[in-house]
């Protein structure tokens, strides 16, 4: 299908329910997979959203699954099946739906074979490890009727909706830039060897697909996320948020070309991807600059991590005003004419306008706020990112087939090499 049509029918599928409507009633039992620190906040977050029932918790990770099932009796729920095989989850005939918080390179297998078991998915960001997976992702959700809904919780936060509103309404004229950012103080974390799998871990497991490379201790847990092997570098880590964020406000689908660069700069230790970024996404009559530092501790614009919608008459400034997700408006001379910014934090006893969006449509079958078709273009500025800095070289970014233009080398970034494994996407 051409891109260009699928974009037109995915919109127009958003008010059109994909199969039957279960009842408003119905319970949906729910499997957690991966439990580590994001999925141990899913665990809160679903365990507060109505009708659902969490029944099962997955990882290769005897410890994590023992934190896990603490967190069960600390919130007086009821004990859920543990296992360290997604394959039994996605045999449980009682499973409605998967929560997927793992290492990167996993959330598209998990979620391709999630839809093809009748499964529906909430995939934490980004969506994908390469560009390539986020449209076998598109593939395996519309063919098996499936719901998938990306975690760029944003999409269904009020304040968040109502300032990408504000920079639509024609109040600060027409919209031609965005930029969006993620500066903040990361840690270091120093040089280690490669060493024995810990106890209680089945490193077949979480390797995947991925090929096979030892153990180490700075590509597990959370520092997978700056070693490409498994993760895509803060440009997919907290930039998948940013980055949503400023093209939806924009209004823009897939750039032309991205431009610019991205390289360590600070850091001096075992991340292989860059502490600093800057690159432009350009759409023809629009552009988007995305700027990282992962070494400041002082932030930017008064916020680690905000966009800025700029329009001919004024601006939209989106981000965490000590600790509260708000926005402020500027005139055209930089003077504060608007203000909604929350007098409180979003409370962490009430259920996630995110989480609660995806249950309603796993009952009434409309596509989530994030759908895997917004999660995976929003995803593909991401990877274009990281491809810009792994390169050194500007590149045309081709939407009709998703792929490069005239560069080769910076082609193979768009998908990877996969060993042998039950796991492995069947690339078509």
């Amino acid at each position: 299908m051409k891109r260009r049509i699928f974009l037109g029918a995915s919109l127009a599928a958003a008010a059109t329910p994909l199969v039957k409507a279960q009842a408003a009633s119905d319970q949906v039992n729910l499997a957690i997979v991966g439990v580590g620190g994001r999925g141990s906040s899913m665990i809160n977050e679903f365990r507060q959203v109505p009708g659902v029932a969490i029944k099962a918790v997955c990882d290769v990770d005897q410890a994590a699954v023992e934190r896990a099932m603490a967190a069960f009796q600390k919130f007086n729920l009821p004990k859920p099946r543990a296992v360290t095989d997604l394959r039994r989850v996605l045999d449980d005939k009682e499973i409605d739906a998967v929560s997927i918080a793992t290492p990167d390179h996993w959330h598209a297998p998990a979620t391709i074979l999630a839809c093809a078991a009748g499964k529906d998915v909430y995939c934490e960001k980004p969506a994908s490890h390469n560009i390539r997976e986020g449209r076998l992702m598109i593939d395996a959700a519309r063919s098996a009727n499936r719901i998938v809904q990306v975690g760029t919780q944003s999409r269904s936060r009020p304040s968040t909706v109502r300032a990408v509103e504000y920079a639509k309404s024609g109040k600060i004229g027409k919209i031609v830039m965005a930029k969006a950012w993620n500066v903040q103080l990361r840690d270091n974390i120093g040089h280690k060897e490669d060493g024995p799998v810990p106890p209680g871990v089945d490193y077949e497991t979480w390797l995947g697909a991925a090929p096979w490379i030892p153990f180490n201790e700075n590509r597990f847990h959370y520092k997978w996320h700056w070693h490409w092997h498994f993760g895509t570098g803060d440009a997919g880590n907290d930039g998948a948020h940013q980055l949503d964020i400023a093209r939806w406000a924009l209004g823009v689908s897939y750039p032309k070309s991205a431009s610019g660069w991205g390289r360590k700069v600070f850091f001096d230790d075992d991340q292989q991807t860059p502490d600093s970024m800057n690159v432009t996404f350009d759409y023809g009559d629009k552009a988007l600059i995305w700027e990282m530092r992962i070494w400041n501790p002082y932030g930017m614009d008064g916020t680690e991590n905000g966009v800025a919608v700029y329009g001919t008459d004024g601006m939209v400034h989106i981000g965490r005003y000590n600790r509260k997700w708000g926005f402020r408006v500027f005139d055209k001379k930089g003077g504060l004419v608007h203000e909604d910014v929350p007098s409180s934090p979003e409370s962490v006893t009430d259920p996630g306008p995110h989480e609660t969006n995806f249950i309603e449509c796993v009952r009434s079958r409309k596509l989530p706020n994030a759908d895997i078709g917004i999660g995976h273009i929003s995803a593909i500025h991401s990877h274009l990112a990281n491809i810009v800095a792994r390169t050194g070289r500007n590149l045309r970014f081709d939407q009709e087939s998703e792929t490069i233009t005239g560069d080769a080398d910076a082609n193979l970034f768009v998908s990877r090499k996969y060993r042998t494994h039950w796991s492995t996407p069947k690339i078509r």
